[in-house]
Order: C-alpha cells, then sequence, then structure tokens
C-alpha cells in the first residue's frame, strides 16, 4: 500500500472464542442432561457434554421439518395462504396433536403455528406429506439438509420424532444447534416460536407453547421442545439479550425440571462470560479514499464482514484495532475492490484480519470529462489572477 492509516483502539471483539469447552464445563458443573451444546447463533460452542452423542430426540425433531417449511415459503415455493389437507395417515398421529380429521384443510400458517406452538403430531406429518407429496419423500428431504447442513449423527424416520416400530430418529446435540441456527435465518420463524397462547379453527380450538421457559427466563424466543418415555424431556432452546442469541440443547433428561434447570444454567453462563461488539466502534466511520482520474473523485469503503463478533466479557478491554487503508487509489474502481484491512489483535498476537473494501465505483474518466477538468481549472486560475 502507498500509505497507512493506523488506528488503534481497545474493546475489539475476537473471531475465536476465548477459553475452551473443557474450562466452561468446569465453571458450569455436570448437568441432568445425557448430552447438551451451548453455542451463539453464529455457531461458536460455549459448553458441550457429550455433544455428539446419538439420542433419540422426539419432538425437537420438527425444528427440521419446520426448516424446510420456511425455507418452502422464503423462496417462494409455498406460500403460509396454501390449503393444507390432513390425509388420513396424518389424522391418525397420536401424541401432541390438533385432531386433525381425514380431508380437513387448513393453511399452512395455521400447521406451522400448531406445529411450532403446540408440537402437533398431525400438523407436522399434513405439512410433510404437502410439501413433499409424501411423507417418506420429505424425510428424505430432512436427510438431505441434515448432510448439507454438516450434520454427521443425525438420522430422521418422520416429521414428528415419535417412535415408530423398529425405526427411531436419532441425532446430537451439535446437530440440533446447527439445525436451529439454519432455522434462525428465517426470522419469520419467530412469529411462531415466540407465541405464548393463540388459537385454530376460528379460535375453537386453542393452543399453549409447550415450552414454559418462555414466561420464565428473560430473553427466550423459542424454539422446540420435545418428549418420548425413550427420549427422555429435550429441547432447543433460543434466548437473545443485548443482541447476543445464544442457542442451548439437551437430550434425555429425567425430567422437565431438569432441562429447565439446565437450560437457564447453560443460558445464563453464556450471557455472564461472553459479550458481542460491533467490528467498529459505535459511530466510528471509515474516511472515503481520494480515487486519482476516477469519475468519482473519492470512494465510500465498508467493511466486507460486518458481524459482530464473540469474546469473553473479562477480556474485551484487552483488544485492539489496526485499520490499515490505501491513502490513494488509481481509477478505475470496482464496488466490492479491496482497499485496506482491519486487523484484531491482543497485544501483539493477532487474532482475526477483515478486508475493508470499495462500497461504491468509481470509473475512469474519459478523455472528455478530463477536458472539461482542465479547462475548469484554468478558469478558476484566470479568476483568482
Amino acid at each position: 500500500m502507498k500509505a497507512k492509516h493506523i488506528l488503534a483502539a481497545a474493546a475489539v471483539l475476537i473471531g475465536v472464542m476465548v477459553g475452551s469447552a473443557a474450562a466452561s464445563a468446569a465453571e458450569l458443573g455436570q448437568l441432568h442432561a445425557k448430552s447438551a451444546i451451548l453455542t451463539t447463533a453464529d455457531g461458536q460452542v460455549l459448553y458441550e457434554q457429550n455433544a455428539d452423542e446419538s439420542l433419540p430426540p422426539a419432538s425437537v425433531t420438527k425444528i427440521m421439518t419446520m426448516l424446510l417449511a420456511m425455507e418452502a415459503v422464503d423462496s417462494g415455493a409455498a406460500s403460509p395462504d396454501d390449503m393444507v389437507t390432513a390425509s388420513a395417515h396424518a389424522a391418525e398421529m397420536g401424541g401432541s396433536q390438533i385432531y386433525l380429521k381425514e380431508g380437513e384443510q387448513m393453511t399452512l400458517d395455521d400447521m406451522l403455528k400448531s406445529i411450532a406452538v403446540a408440537s402437533a403430531n398431525d400438523a407436522a406429518v399434513a405439512v410433510a406429506e404437502h410439501l413433499g407429496g409424501s411423507e417418506e419423500a420429505f424425510v428424505a428431504q430432512m436427510n438431505a439438509r441434515a448432510k448439507e447442513l454438516g450434520c454427521t449423527g443425525t438420522t430422521f424416520v418422520n416429521p414428528n420424532g415419535l417412535d415408530t416400530d423398529g425405526e427411531e430418529t436419532r441425532t446430537t446435540a451439535r446437530d440440533l444447534a446447527l439445525i436451529s441456527a439454519e432455522l434462525l435465518r428465517h426470522e419469520d420463524i419467530l412469529n411462531y416460536t415466540s407465541i405464548w397462547m393463540d388459537s385454530i379453527r376460528d379460535g375453537a380450538f386453542g393452543l399453549a407453547n409447550t415450552n414454559k421457559m418462555l414466561r420464565v427466563y428473560k430473553g427466550m424466543i423459542g424454539l422446540k421442545t420435545g418428549y418420548t418415555s425413550t427420549a427422555g424431556f429435550c429441547i432447543s432452546a433460543v434466548a437473545e439479550r443485548d443482541g447476543m442469541r445464544l442457542i442451548a440443547v439437551v437430550l434425555g433428561e429425567p425430567d422437565k425440571e431438569s432441562r429447565n434447570t439446565d437450560i437457564a444454567a447453560m443460558l445464563n453462563y453464556g450471557f455472564a462470560n461472553y459479550v458481542t461488539v460491533p467490528m467498529l466502534e459505535d459511530g466510528q466511520e471509515l474516511e472515503p479514499i481520494p480515487v486519482e482520474m476516477g469519475e468519482k473523485e473519492s470512494v465510500r469503503v465498508r467493511l466486507a464482514d460486518e458481524t459482530p463478533l464473540l469474546m469473553k466479557k473479562a477480556e474485551k478491554e484487552q483488544l485492539t484495532r489496526n485499520i490499515d487503508l490505501e491513502e490513494q487509489v488509481q481509477a478505475p474502481v470496482k464496488e466490492g475492490q479491496k482497499m485496506g484491512e482491519l486487523v484484531l489483535l491482543r497485544g501483539k498476537e493477532e487474532l482475526a484480519r477483515r478486508d475493508i473494501v470499495a462500497a461504491e465505483a468509481s470509473p475512469r474518466r474519459g478523455l472528455s470529462a478530463i477536458y472539461r477538468g482542465l479547462l475548469e481549472q484554468l478558469l478558476m486560475k484566470k479568476q483568482a489572477a
């Protein structure tokens, strides 16, 4: 680079998790769950306990069913207003249900609400058949999507998590955290998972959320509970405070109280010990860079990646930010062209590096523009004389 503007400032967030799962476990203590994990919404692991053990998830299975449904809606392949018709197979589901009757029609919106709030097994099958053409085809899509997301210990056998003769859905806490994070990319899912009470069938059938932590844990916004006698009590829970979103998953809890206690302990640990900070301090702006021979005399710049990052609160003040920018560039300049770097340091140790890029283009000036510019300069000199 021709020249460098070096700015140092404390209180910058790192992109590498400080500390380890082992250290976290020592602070949290042993949980009641057979398997557990605490992650950020972008996948950074803050705590884990047997997170790769393959276990039945019960109705937490439905986060994948909801993910495929939300992807269909957001892609335009489906609409919340679509009418879903219950088959005889969907209507025969037991456990948590909305008591669909064969041939009954309900909007996809109400079906999703029933799945997210009341954990309706019949609605999950009806949606699977509607979107996949058959339950079997939809389950194949569930397994394919799990592999795409990087899940390594997951096999779905149905869209609702119920035990079946000779078959059982198996997954891991780590895989469920991955699926939950992907589901949260579809923000409209929170319009369902955060509902406490609602109704369907024009108010004739009430729905109450199975996730009672919505009312007792500050910042809880979802996501899905589950229980069978085989799986025990399970949940993938999502909470948000001060702009930081955490995902806590437990499998194989002995009872609801233990499930809620363990989830609260993990989330409390995360919120108490970690913080998210923007890459640039509030109000800080990057200076435009002059462009020689460009149609624009300067171009605005921005960070290529502005995602807030995570670090331990206790180490927040130990970091510095170095901003290295071009002093001037030659036209043409393309939007997205690299113009510098932001380097995050703790002492002399480099922790992360982010590109600074042009926020706009500046083509090279043509001959006519150069001629006009020269004329303007000559006129200005003449007037000054």
